[in-house]
């Protein structure tokens, strides 16, 4: 490879550790519950990868926030292609945070980088970006692959790496592409409970294992799970529950009404937070705590998609964190993965994990 196109979301994923479970039309809600972005530091981790392995790469990007900032950053000399700020004088703004960046953007960027006849797209973002990208190349010729960076907390398209560095890995040594699926929910349904995915492009994406697969809905019935985790509750215990239905199972089995796609706090009978932020989870959290999780049906996350509330500092508060999913759900998931954004905490969870399955059985899988 010897050309690359990089482009930023600046603003992707800022609405997932305050709740907003996306940032679709949610920026100023965002800002205002006090949300930091994370796609300008994940950009520079994949893009300090791809440097590291690489030699005489050129790098073409969009001014600023929008991938400037983090190659030039991560040791490239990028040539920037598109620029949303060219005609105000003070330029792009120092805070990431700030910018007020649209789909529109993103796919001027792309097409800059089609003009410029590039090996591969690299964006940094969430199922929304992928969408915009995979549009732009559709109508292009079609055949220049594209590789995401996950940023966004919706993260149902099979063409994203694992983690920021595997991105940066397989961009730097891709050797075939190969057809994948770039989907899309409805963040105004998902805020409200309700999972509506669509199909929205079969675009080429490198070939590699650390390439994540696309979401599925696990089917079965979780009642025995359910009824076994709640008959072991215990007293003065602390629970913070993701999202997700086989947690709200448990959920339901406890008498509480739960935010399907959100985050609740429970001790004692009572609900101390109902779909909590991380700093709504960390202002009722007390030891001993347990975080319930189950993994994404298809990908294997615990954390790190979806469920952005449940952050590195909450899950250092936690001293047990209880992982469940019904068999059928497991036996599509080859190991169970972490991405919190902090890496000494994705360390600390690596390795095997007791599973709950049912009433009383229990599976290990390894978190990788």
């Amino acid at each position: 490879m010897d050309t690359i196109g990089v482009v930023v979301n600046p603003i992707a994923g800022m609405g997932g550790r305050v709740g907003l479970k996306g940032t679709d039309g949610k920026v100023a809600e965002a800002r205002q519950r006090g949300a930091t972005t994370r796609a300008p530091e994940r950009a520079r981790q994949a893009l300090e990868v791809l440097a590291r392995e690489t030699d005489g790469l050129t790098v073409y990007t969009a001014a600023g926030p929008m991938g400037e900032d983090a190659a030039r950053d991560a040791g490239f000399d990028p040539a920037v292609g598109y620029d949303p700020w060219a005609e105000l004088a003070e330029g792009p703004p120092e805070d990431p945070g700030e910018a007020e960046t649209t789909a529109a953007d993103t796919q001027a960027a792309v097409r800059e980088f089609l003009e410029r006849e590039v090996d591969l797209v690299l964006f940094v973002g969430g199922d929304g970006t992928a969408v915009d990208v995979a549009e732009v190349l559709e109508d292009g010729d079609g055949e220049t692959p594209m590789l995401g960076v996950p940023a966004g907390v919706k993260i149902y398209s099979s063409v994203f790496a694992v983690t920021p560095r595997d991105a940066g890995r397989i961009a730097a040594g891709f050797d075939a592409v190969e057809p994948r699926e770039v989907n899309d929910i409805d963040e105004d349904a998902y805020r409200e409970g309700e999972v509506r995915s669509e199909l929205r492009a079969v675009v080429p994406v490198p070939v590699a294992p650390d390439v994540q697969s696309g979401k599925q809905v696990s089917g079965g019935s979780v009642d025995s799970l359910a009824a076994g985790f709640a008959r072991e509750i215990e007293d003065g215990r602390t629970y913070v529950f993701g999202p997700g239905g086989t947690v709200g199972a448990i959920e339901a089995e406890l008498g509480i009404d739960a935010s399907p796609l959100g985050v609740d706090v429970w001790r004692d009978g009572d609900v101390l937070a109902t779909d909590a932020t991380e700093t709504e989870i960390l202002d009722v959290l007390a030891e001993p705590a347990t975080i319930v999780v189950s993994p994404i049906g298809g990908q294997g996350f615990v954390f790190g998609r979806g469920n952005h509330q449940l952050s590195p500092a909450v899950i250092r508060r936690a001293d047990e964190i209880a992982v469940v999913a019904a068999d059928e759900k497991l036996d599509g998931i080859d190991s169970l993965r972490v991405d919190t954004d902090d890496d000494a905490v994705d360390e600390e969870l690596r390795g095997w994990m007791k599973v709950r399955t049912g009433r009383f059985t229990t599976r290990l899988v390894k978190v990788v």
